[in-house]
């Protein structure tokens, strides 16, 4: 069986969630601390939301230091799958696995709905299991999810296919080119602000009226890694 790691850092919030996303799409979770240098031999990475460290500086900057860190950019650069969410989106342009950052929403305030997405990258290790150009329904939460990059790091993002996911409909953060999610150039690091542990079992979910069916489109993130590790 597969085994992910879940990081769970001060201020972490949803590393339960992502334990319980991760053992329901068929794999082992496995609980790794910030503070430890051992990812525990685990397949793949899951960095979770919440407030690390109280977003002191900017959010996830104290986090991207932390000593597990170390451990988690070696892992990325050798191939294994690493998911940031939110926070650990964050976390993952500090430790500059991803290009761009993320700052304070453009409204100025902290938002909560459940967001339709669409698909634009499915080469990805935790995206496969979805269709190009799907629409999906996954839970936003953030008060700091505005994607900034520059213009010639947006001009290659856009270029490479390396925008995984972007807001559909009107755009909750002010997000630049509607970004909700981008992948690093191998296609094993993807970051992403909506929460898909948040959308893994009918009824405890948002309803998806495109498919009439509930709250299940966060759980091809997980069973499309499991896929990636078995095609190893």
């Amino acid at each position: 069986m597969a085994r992910i790691g879940v990081v769970t850092f001060p201020g972490s919030l949803d590393e339960r969630d992502a334990q319980r996303a991760i053992r329901l799409a068929g794999a082992e979770p496995v609980a790794l601390w910030h503070g430890d240098h051992d990812l525990q031999g685990v397949d793949a990475i899951v960095l979770p939301g919440g407030f690390s460290y109280g977003d002191y500086l900017r959010c996830g900057a104290i986090a991207a230091q932390s000593p597990l860190m170390a451990e988690v950019v070696a892992a990325a650069n050798a191939g294994t799958p690493v998911l940031g969410i939110c926070n650990g989106f964050q976390m993952l342009v500090e430790a500059h696995l991803l290009p761009g950052g993320l700052i304070r929403n453009d409204h100025g305030n902290f938002i909560r709905r459940d967001q339709q997405l669409t698909v634009e990258n499915t080469t990805t290790a935790w995206t496969s299991e979805f269709t190009q150009g799907e629409t999906i329904t996954i839970p936003l939460k953030n008060g700091e999810g505005g994607y900034i990059a520059d213009a010639e790091t947006l001009a290659r993002l856009e270029g490479d296919g390396r925008v995984v996911f972007r807001y559909q409909g009107v755009n909750p953060n002010g997000s630049l080119n509607d970004i909700a999610g981008i992948t690093n150039e191998r296609g094993n690091v993807v970051g992403l602000m909506p929460h898909p542990e948040h959308a893994v079992e009918p009824g405890f979910g948002p309803n998806t009226r495109v498919r009439m069916r509930s709250g299940v489109d966060g759980l091809k993130f997980f069973t499309s890694a499991l896929r990636a590790l078995q095609a190893v």
